[in-house]
């Protein structure tokens, strides 16, 4: 079984990396914005932002390479983030002719809020989409590190048929049929992540950790979490299994997003800092997902204090530590 990855950025390079290490015939394609990771992966073997090297058998294709890449491909990887999802399946449309098209980013598309899923499904219309979610840190999976996933498809066997060949000891799957939850999960955790992350920036100069307060309050987005999920069709056994609260926990420990908030509860403007950190390449996609559940929330008529103090503190001028007041 042939699978392309198509994007090579850090989850793209680590999924194409378990493939290839599964012995499974794996082609890892540059877009365009890739050029420079491209060039890292070829002088140095490795993505500069994990910390192992490519396996010998992954082939490596640069953008003019991309009908090579896809050809033959029984499952293409769509390796965006919820921004670059539409242009890159436009980009590649042409040469896409794969039973399963997979989907690794986690977020809303800006605008439409549409889930990724949809998006692709009108962009790809030959294949199956698949949506994958659970805790899955890129630098984990590149390192053969033992995580858990979940495949989400129009039916569960046919999550399992395209998920199945990456099932190992080191990445253990499950499947269901739950598309909306997944994709949903997915993109709220990154809300309830920033939250938790501005307790870090709070506690840091006062050298205190916030143990309680951040247990108190990842509870509480998770049951918010399955209040919006289910009153917009998802299943609350989605939210609370690893699509859900096993990776609302990763992303709380680490990540883009825990750091984004980190920074904002140290007192950093809100928007300045997201600039900052995407003029380093890194995309927080907890922001506009923060902006996606107060829309969402509003029109399904739900009060979800925790979300809503963090759209406060981001975009309303809300100090930080008005996000203690969620546990009153």
């Amino acid at each position: 079984m042939k699978v392309a990855v198509l994007g090579a950025g850090a989850m793209g390079t680590a999924f194409a990396m378990h493939a290839a290490r599964r012995g499974l015939e794996t082609a890892l394609w540059a877009t365009p914005r890739d050029a420079e990771v491209m060039r890292n992966l070829r002088s140095e073997g490795r993505h500069p932002l994990l910390p192992e090297h490519l396996p010998s058998s992954l082939q490596l294709f640069d953008t003019s390479g991309l009908p090579e890449a896809a050809a033959g491909a029984e499952v293409v990887v769509m390796a965006a983030n919820s921004h670059g999802a539409r242009p890159l399946a436009q980009l590649v449309q042409e040469h896409v002719r794969a039973a399963f098209v997979v989907s690794v980013a986690k977020g809303l598309e800006p605008g439409s809020g549409l889930r990724m899923s949809e998006v692709y499904a009108a962009e790809l219309p030959g294949s199956a989409v698949i949506a994958v979610g659970g805790p899955c840190l890129a630098a984990e999976l590149a390192s053969g590190l033992p995580t858990a996933g979940v495949w989400a498809g129009a039916t569960a066997d046919g999550a399992r048929a395209a998920g199945q060949p990456f099932d190992s000891a080191s990445y253990q799957l499950v499947f269901t049929d739950d598309v909306k939850g997944v994709e949903l999960s997915s993109m709220m955790k990154n809300v309830a992540a920033i939250g938790l992350g501005i307790l870090d920036g709070l506690g840091t100069p006062l050298g205190q950790d916030y143990k309680n307060a951040k247990a108190a309050l990842f509870t509480k987005a998770a049951h918010e979490l399955v209040e919006l999920i289910t009153a917009l069709g998802g299943r609350a056994e989605t939210v609370f299994g690893l699509a859900g609260v096993g990776d609302q926990l990763v992303t709380s420990l680490g990540g883009r997003n825990r750091l984004y908030g980190e920074m904002v509860g140290a007192g950093e403007p809100p928007a300045e800092t997201l600039t900052a950190l995407e003029s380093r390449g890194l995309t927080v996609e907890g922001v506009d997902s923060t902006r996606d559940v107060s829309r969402l929330a509003a029109e399904q008529g739900l009060s979800l204090p925790y979300h809503s103090a963090i759209h406060r503190v981001l975009f309303e001028g809300a100090d930080p530590r008005d996000i203690l007041e969620v546990l009153r």
